[in-house]
């Protein structure tokens, strides 16, 4: 909730520490139009891994060791 005396002009304003003078418009609508998902990492989780490889093949291993270690879900039958 917003506090009573909030003024909206204010609330549309950026801070001055946000510079987007190096950002590039649309980088990423092809990868969103293609369904790609984009997921943002912790700070603590980012600095395990040195990029986004690394971030994949570790989840890849994770995959494959849950398969493992759980049983198959049985087919519903119809």
């Amino acid at each position: 909730m917003k506090p009573a005396d909030s003024d909206s002009d204010t609330d549309t304003e950026l801070r001055d520490e946000y510079d987007f003078s190096a950002a590039i418009r649309g980088r990423h609508h092809s990868d969103y139009q293609r369904g790609t998902n984009l997921v943002l990492l912790d700070a603590d989780v980012a600095a395990a891994f040195p990029d986004a490889a690394a971030v994949n093949n570790a989840l890849r291993l994770l995959l494959r060791l849950a398969r493992q270690q759980l049983p198959p879900v049985p087919k519903p039958s119809e």
